[in-house]
């Protein structure tokens, strides 16, 4: 029997086109469910699990933050690390329309264009972390450094469990 062949998404295509080693995990799963659910599915674990967020600042300006999927933006901690007076979350209706992305399937690597992107500073701790693979149910499992250089992103701290660790 032939072997099924692997439909890949723009996020592996662009990680194949820069020669970046990674890891494809499956799971079953037809709508969104969140990151913590999608970990226990993989068997991921939970910290090295990142979720991608789309933020628009005030000047009108997407900037993608990927974070570790138990924590939350602090919106004021994320507008001082992107230079913007404010920024909020774009609404669900528009991720497609803006990324290029269906919810639960959005991936740093690969939308619609590039936007200003920022991993948190956790990230760096591990020398392998768990990103969405641009499609519900797929996931991609890469090095942390070589996704900030593919993705031209900076490392930083922008989630409200940064507040608490300082305390």
């Amino acid at each position: 029997m032939a072997k099924q062949k692997e439909i890949k998404t723009n996020a592996m295509r662009i990680l194949d086109k820069h020669k970046i080693n990674y890891d494809v995990l499956q799971y079953e799963c037809e709508a969104f469910i969140d990151g913590l659910h999608t970990a226990e599915k993989t068997g991921a674990p939970v910290e090295q699990s990142f979720k991608t967020l789309v933020l628009q600042g005030k000047s009108g300006q997407y900037y993608v933050l990927v974070l570790p999927i138990a924590y939350e933006v602090h919106l004021k901690n994320a507008a001082k690390l992107l230079h913007e007076k404010s920024v909020e979350m774009i609404h669900v209706k528009d991720i497609t329309a803006i990324t290029g992305y269906v919810r639960g399937g959005c991936s740093p690597l690969g939308m619609k264009k590039q936007f200003p992107t920022y991993i948190h500073e956790s990230a760096e701790k591990f020398s392998k972390i768990y990103v969405s693979g641009g499609r519900i149910g797929t996931t991609l499992c890469l090095n942390p450094q070589e996704l900030a250089a593919v993705t031209g992103a900076h490392f930083g701290a922008f989630c409200i469990e940064d507040e608490n660790e300082g305390a």
